[in-house]
């Protein structure tokens, strides 16, 4: 891990925003808790996402889908016998790898040949095992399915194995007559869905970036066949604003098209959105797919149903689709990596800012008494204020002091109570970024943060 990333990940776990998972019994690898500024971070980027994909589109409705589904569910789209990765394992020191990313890590190639390919490939260049560095170690390329099996059922004689959805996305396809139906959408329309899904990814790491466990934000967006490419072109640009928008410096994202060999076999066209992050540089936080008819179709197959679109010409057809995929967990690393400053504001004086987009900080503002006998006055500006946004309420320490705290965990504004608010109700507000003060009074406190969130 590299120095900057460290230093960032530290300070993200001191001040509350992600802890490793059952930390007192030791942790569990590669599995995280969000704390009480990281919950609230997820929840405002969630917010923005149906704001942006959502609230602000005539064409999209939000499902909120099980995550446990019919096993045939699987079958249809082809997860059961496909969902399958590369693997293999150190002889020596029984650690696995996906041979994609140790080929990409390594020679900077896709891998898109066949298993024997690859295992004569590995021997000839005497790739060495990472963790114990022995060379020639390895066993032959095996499949290694992604999905966690369960048991489904309340007696050993009537459970039955199904498994946690690896995506969000077949909870739409699976619901795309019932929405059709009771929304009386006509196409054009997307269906968004979110929430968790699960993969027993061979090869982890890089804090949140690559879990088991993991967030989705997805949408099915159905369309007459022979118009999908340029509705594709719409969706990418899209979210490509969307991740400007979320504050994003656009230097550090870009578009990767996929080349046809690294293509997943339902999809017509993938384009990625990547983000430059420290040490794993560009890495994927959203994909952009034309999945085609591919997966209405299965599941027609499967379940008999017909799940085809009657348009206003009595015309039946089945839907093309196009998909916007982002990982939410990936796209808060992103957030916080690109938000992350360490400022010299003169020599021995330096800052921690985190310019966290206003409208996605965990607290849109910090109420701070500069005396302890203002609290009266102070809290009750804290509980007029909490009733419309979130505050945090800080009496601890030299003002100073709490300014930094504030900084460290990206609150765009600081309220300052002193003795002048006794006397004409006037209180300091300070900015985040600029670190300037101005005077109002503090019946204004409210309408004047939300003038600068509504634009945001």
């Amino acid at each position: 891990m590299s120095d900057k990333f460290a230093e960032i990940v530290n300070h993200l776990i001191n001040s509350g925003f992600v802890f490793p998972s059952s930390q007192i019994y030791g942790g569990l690898a590669n599995v995280w808790d969000y704390g009480p500024l990281g919950s609230e971070l997820k929840k405002n980027i969630r917010n923005f996402w149906h704001r942006e994909f959502i609230q602000k589109s005539s064409y999209n409705v939000l499902i909120d889908t099980a995550i446990f589904m019919n096993k045939k569910v699987w079958e249809a789209t082809g997860h059961t016998n496909a969902f399958n990765d590369p693997m293999i394992e150190c002889k020596n020191c029984k650690s696995r790898f996906r041979v994609d990313h140790l080929l990409e890590k390594k020679f900077n190639i896709k891998c898109n040949m066949s298993f024997e390919e690859i295992d004569n490939f590995i021997k000839n260049n005497n790739i060495k095992c990472e963790n114990c560095l022995k060379e020639n170690c390895f066993t032959n390329v095996k499949k290694f399915n992604m999905m966690f099996k369960v048991d489904f059922g309340t007696t050993s004689e009537t459970k039955t194995d199904i498994f946690l959805r690896p995506e969000t996305a077949q909870g739409v396809f699976i619901n795309f007559k019932n929405i059709q139906r009771s929304t009386r959408k006509k196409l054009p329309f997307g269906i968004c869905n979110y929430g968790k899904s699960f993969r027993n990814e061979i090869t982890l790491g890089n804090f949140i970036f690559r879990t088991k466990e993991f967030e989705q934000l997805e949408m099915e967006f159905f369309c007459k066949p022979g118009t999908d490419e340029d509705w594709f072109e719409y969706w990418k640009k899209k979210c490509f604003e969307f991740v400007i928008n979320l504050g994003i410096k656009k230097n550090n994202i870009h578009y990767r098209e996929h080349d046809k060999n690294e293509l997943s076999f339902y999809s017509k066209r993938t384009v990625d959105i990547e983000y430059n992050f420290p040490i794993i540089g560009w890495g994927e936080i959203l994909g952009i797919a034309n999945r085609t008819d591919y997966d209405l179709k299965r599941h027609m197959e499967y379940s008999k149903e017909s799940l085809e679109y009657i348009d206003d010409d009595r015309k039946k057809y089945v839907p093309y689709c196009i998909e916007p995929s982002i990982g939410l967990d990936r796209i808060i690393l992103m957030v916080l990596m690109d938000s992350f400053e360490e400022e010299e504001i003169s020599e021995d004086n330096k800052r921690i800012v985190m310019k966290i987009n206003p409208i996605l900080s965990p607290y849109k503002v910090a109420i701070l008494p500069l005396d302890k006998k203002l609290s009266e006055i102070s809290k009750n500006i804290f509980n007029n204020l909490s009733k419309k946004i979130m505050c945090v309420y800080d009496e601890t320490g030299s003002i100073g002091k709490r300014y930094r705290r504030e900084d460290a965990i990206g609150t765009p504004f600081a309220v300052t109570i002193d003795y002048e608010t006794l006397k004409n109700g006037t209180v300091t507000i300070r900015d985040r970024d600029t670190m300037k003060q101005i005077r109002i009074n503090q019946n204004e406190i409210f309408d004047y943060i939300k003038n600068i969130l509504d634009k945001c």
